[in-house]
């Protein structure tokens, strides 16, 4: 039993950092078409955000947080207003756009905070661990858990239940027909890729206290983030936090009977199957059009 609540807590904590990352990917995916390829830069840019406040200024951790999430936003309203707005409906530019905005963006980092790697410092609040049903559980990754379950409300409540939201929908159903009752889809896309950036910065910041802090570290959270949101449905919320739950409780039940190399093989052949037979996801949100 010990092992096996062991393992359920592992595949938890695993894919509460795969929703933390994919979340902002969702929302960019889902509602603009935009296949981001820059993503994970964003998360790196978050991680080096909180490296930056912290060692330069000594800001606390959740500070921080705040901080990271309308540092990277920024960087995402820039982004989107300079080079991405004009290549909607072009995916193989916005592809090959996002793709160099990634490459800029390590390379700026290496230039300007080097290669070596960084570590960010875990609050001494979170630094312990709770004991729970005889397991001993990291504080630090249940505050992740609780800081992604708060994140996932407020964005369902964004999307839902906002007049922001309401925008955002029509537009994404019908651009065109959003535009005749007079909502500028250019500001929603602005401000949504924006959030999707805030999001991925905020991922990076929550991450950095137990991963490395590198130049290149976004590489592969972006491949694991892609996948949750194309098994989960394309725009689906849902589908991203039980796809989230999925692969990581597969990756982290195959890693403990093999080992994390063939785990994430096993994991990647899985997905390339599931899209094989079911190429919008488990779960598709229906809309007319």
């Amino acid at each position: 039993m010990d092992i096996v609540l062991g393992q359920l807590f592992t595949g938890l904590s695993i894919g509460s950092i795969l929703l933390l990352v994919a979340l902002g990917l969702a929302i960019i995916y889902g509602s603009m078409g935009v296949i981001n390829l820059a993503h994970g830069e964003f998360v790196m840019l978050g991680a080096y955000s909180t490296w930056l406040l912290q060692s330069a200024f000594g800001l606390p951790f959740l500070a921080c947080l705040v901080l990271v999430f309308f540092m990277v936003a920024f960087a995402g309203w820039v982004v989107e207003r300079g080079v991405v707005r004009f290549l909607y409906y072009r995916p193989l530019d916005t592809i090959l756009a996002t793709w160099g905005i990634g490459i800029i963006l390590q390379q700026a980092v290496r230039l300007s905070a080097g290669a070596e790697l960084r570590y960010v410092q875990t609050p001494e609040a979170l630094a312990g661990s709770i004991d729970l049903l005889g397991i001993a559980i990291p504080s630090y990754r249940l505050f992740i858990l609780a800081v992604t379950a708060g994140l996932l409300l407020l964005t369902w409540f964004l999307v839902q239940h906002t007049e922001f939201g309401m925008k955002l929908r029509a537009v994404t159903q019908n651009r065109e027909m959003a535009s005749c009752y007079g909502i500028n889809s250019s500001r929603v896309f602005s401000l949504t890729f924006a959030f999707g950036s805030g999001l991925a910065g905020l991922a990076g910041a929550l991450v950095a206290p137990i991963k490395s802090v590198a130049p290149d570290m976004g590489t592969n959270f972006v491949v694991d983030a892609f996948m949750v949101v194309v098994v989960g449905g394309v725009g689906s919320l849902l589908g991203t936090v039980a796809s989230s739950g999925i692969l990581g409780g597969s990756t982290a039940g195959l890693a403990f009977l093999l080992n994390d190399t063939l785990a994430k093989a096993l994991v990647f052949l899985a997905v390339v199957v599931l899209i094989r037979f079911r190429p919008r996801g488990l779960f598709v949100d229906r809309v007319r059009r």
